[in-house]
Parts: C-alpha cells; structure tokens; sequence
C-alpha cells in the first residue's frame, strides 16, 4: 500500500469532486435511491462514493440480522453547524504556508461544495495555550481597559477568520471563550497555572467581553456569543482560571449577564461550563434552577476529557441535562487527540475517537460540534507550555505540505451532509456493533451516519419508513448514506 497518498491526498481534484457531483445531485436519490459515502481503514476509501443502492419495500428483520432503523416522523434538535477552532497557533501555521497550500486548506474546511462544508468557529479571547505566547487586548493593569485593542489579532488570526468567512460563503457561526483575565485581575497574579477572578474586577472583566465583541464585529466577523469561561475547574499549566459552580452563577447572574444587555449584547449567546461531560450536571442544576441566572443563558458546553479508556464516555449525563431542562441547549465546544507523535498522523483510533463522540453527542442532544484547532503544525503546535496535540490537518511549514488525517474525513461525514437547521431524526442499531444517527436537512435530503468499530466487514439492513436496502460496511470504517 502506498502509504503517501494517504499523507497528502488529492484533496480537491479527483476525491471532492466526486462527492461534490454527487451530493448536489442527491435530491435524484430522495426516497429511492441511496448514495453511500464510506472512509475505511487500509483502503483508499476517503469519503468516497461506494455505493448507489435502490430502497425497497422492507422486509422484516430476522432475529440475529444487524439492522439500522430510521424513522423520519420522529424528530428532535435542529443543528446549529460542525466546525472547528481558528486559534493563535492555527493562524500562526497557516501564514507560514505557500498560498496555495493557503486555499487548498480554506477548500478543504470551508468550501461546502469541493471541501466538507464547516459551518461554526470558536475563537479565543486573547491567548489560551495553543499560540506562541501569552497575551491580552490590554496594558497590564489597565483597570480602566482605555488600552483595549485587538491588533494582536490582526497579524495572523483575524486575516484567516476573514478568509474562513468569505470561503464558507459569507456566513460562518464565531462564538468566543476565554482561557484567562489578565493577570492582574486574578488572585494568583498570573495567567498561567489557575487562579480565580478578584471579586473587584468582575464588572470590568464582563465589560472586557463587551469591548472583544464590538471590536471583532467591527472588523466584519459577527460574534454569535461566547462560553463564560474555557474548563472552570481545571488548574492548567497554560492560560486557565477557576470558577465553582455558585461563582459561575453569580459572574453571569449579577455582572456578565447585565453588563451584556446593558451595553447592547443582549442578544448574544451566552455558553456556561465549556468543560467535560462528568461534572456536567452539577454546573447545569446550580446555573439553571436559579432563574435570574438562567434567563441569560444560552445552554451548556462541553468537553470529552474526562475519559476515553475503552470508549468510556459519559453521554448518558448530556441526556440527563436534555431531560432536566430541555429549553437549555447543548453543544460540545473542544475535544482533541493530545499526546501528539508524528509517525501516528494515520492513526485510526484518532478518528474513530471523533466519531464516537459525534454519533452519541449528536444522539443526546447536542446542536453544534467544535473541533479543537483546525492546523497545527509538523509538531503538534506552536504551543508556548509544550501542549502539543493532533489536529485534523497539520502542515509542515518547512515543506509546505499538508497532511490530512483519517480525523478530517471522519468529522466531515457529519460537516458535509449534516447542513446548519438539519433536524435529527429517530434512528437505531439493532447491535452494538453498528453506531449511527441521522438528519434531515432543509432541502428534505436526509442523511444517516454509519460506524462500524469492529475489525470486520458488517452487512447490515438499513430501513426507512417502510422501504429497505441491504449495505456493507467495510472494518474501521465511517459512511454517510445520502438519500
């Protein structure tokens, strides 16, 4: 096997192409017809049209036969887009590219037709850990935030938000989190390593969100709304700072909340917690059965660090939170690969750990995927505390290659297929083997996404509404059944 192909794939000539044609001629598959897209281990097969297959009237099951049901009458949360981060250190990376490589990349994420179609962003304010450095929008010790200015930004990271925007077509979901306020403002004197928000600087940290908002949109990159705080009860060695669940409460209840609306952003998202899946219920209970604190949220965000071992996630607490307080919304803000090693860029696991998150995320809930950075580079970075992590595209900056990972193809048999207002439908696996979920798009194209985890080939029913086709299933692998 020629293991280079899969290092630096003809993204945008042969591969794309042929979903492209395909896709924007589904509405011929609607209600006969199903295209099956499949990406499988040791194939060739990247998101690649595998299957053309006719539905029939349906036949029942027999016991032992593994099926996919999907019935479209029972429908659930509406999506709000799939995408990922641009942070410091993915601009960074992406300047330091030949223009070329620069649209290839744009293509690749942004571009719904010839790439996978990302819909939403995440931005930092200021700098988190994946970035060259530290930094703020102010003079350390302005209380008064005169100094505020986001010329920082200007150099990498907003050029390639504005890039991304335009290739999207003119409309891409930007909602914003910090990792830290200034150091100044918190008890430790230090960005880094914790931390928590002086009490005497709570409305002038909630005016600094104010200030980023209007300073961004006034750049032409509308701000959907922003997460209170990146991971609020991690002490990290990197940019990080620490709220309880009453001090989150009380942050959004009494100062971020108010100074938002007050200044003219009552209409922006406000996101708590932004953290992991296990302590999820404990921020929801305390955040949203206060009512004057609830009335400014949007919903809740989320991680997926809490566990991998075995699969071992906690999906089971994002369906608690749907339960409890079903008008709050969900949506998973970061999740990536960490220890990065350069010779595993092909590493499925990587990808079928992206795909299990997204087939049960999406199953409990959740409206909007954020992938953690969109690039990084030939060593898992640029970092500034030697965080190094995988990323779904890296770059080798001193060759200017771009590397794709099986991640990339497996996030975009969701991004592409699964458009912004697509609503989920009823779907399940009559065996555990098979995991699946699936959408309906505006257009009434719907499409089901199909994971099969074992180191077999499955053969598997799939059955709509009365009308069936029988599939295969490569081993390891991920497929989209367009119809």
């Amino acid at each position: 096997m020629n293991k280079k192909k899969f290092i630096v794939p003809v993204l945008l000539a042969p591969l794309m192409a042929g979903i492209t044609s395909t896709y924007l001629h589904a509405a011929s598959f609607y209600a006969n017809k199903i295209a099956v897209y499949t990406t499988a281990k040791d194939t060739d097969m990247r998101l690649t049209l595998t299957q053309q297959k006719t539905l029939k009237p349906s036949v029942q099951p027999t016991e032992g036969e593994v099926s996919v049901f999907v019935n479209p009458n029972k429908r659930f949360q509406k999506i709000l887009g799939i995408g990922g981060a641009i942070t410091d250190a993915s601009a960074e990376v992406f300047a330091k590219l030949p223009k070329d490589k620069q649209n290839e990349m744009l293509k690749a994420y942004y571009d719904p037709k010839a790439g996978i179609g990302y819909s939403l962003a995440r931005t930092p304010i200021h700098s988190s850990d994946f970035g060259s450095g530290s930094h703020t929008y102010i003079d350390e010790g302005d209380k008064s935030l005169s100094s505020f200015s986001i010329d920082h930004d200007r150099e990498f990271r907003i050029p390639l938000i504005k890039q991304a925007i335009d290739t999207a077509g003119g409309n891409l979901m930007l909602y914003a989190s910090p990792w830290s306020a200034p150091a100044f403002m918190k008890t430790n004197n230090n960005m880094l390593q914790g931390g928590k928000l002086l009490p005497e600087y709570y409305d002038t940290w909630a005016t600094y969100f104010t200030k980023f908002i209007k300073a961004y949109e006034a750049e032409g990159m509308p701000i959907w709304g922003v997460t209170i705080q990146n991971e609020p009860m991690a002490v990290q060695r990197w940019e990080s700072m620490i709220y309880t669940a009453e001090e989150e409460r009380d942050f959004l209840k009494n100062h971020l909340g108010p100074i938002m609306e007050k200044s003219g952003y009552g209409d922006k998202n406000i996101v708590v917690w932004d953290h992991n899946r296990d302590l999820i219920t404990n921020r929801a209970n305390t955040i949203f059965d206060d009512p004057e604190a609830a009335k400014y949220a949007w919903g809740i965000g989320f991680h997926w660090y809490e566990t991998w071992a075995g699969g071992k996630t906690m999906h089971d607490n994002l369906a608690l939170v749907t339960e409890s307080y079903p008008d709050m919304k969900l949506m998973f803000t970061e999740g990536t690969n960490e220890n990065f090693r350069a010779d595993r860029y092909q590493y499925w696991p990587n990808a079928e750990r992206y795909g299990h998150s997204m087939i049960n995320d999406f199953n409990k809930g959740t409206v909007g995927w954020t992938d953690w950075n969109i690039l990084l580079d030939q060593n898992g970075g640029p970092n500034h505390v030697s965080n190094f992590c995988f990323a779904p595209i890296h770059a080798n900056t001193s060759t200017g290659e771009l590397i794709y990972t099986p991640t990339y193809y497996y996030i975009g048999h969701f991004s592409k297929f699964v458009r912004p207002n697509a609503q989920r439908m009823s779907t399940s696996s009559s065996r555990s083997v098979l995991l699946a979920t699936s959408f309906v798009n505006e257009d009434n194209i719907m499409a089901t996404i199909v994971m099969n985890q074992t180191d077999e080939k499955v053969n598997y029913n799939f059955i709509v509404e009365g009308k069936q086709s029988i599939l295969t299933i490569p081993a390891r692998a991920m497929q989209t059944l367009v119809y």
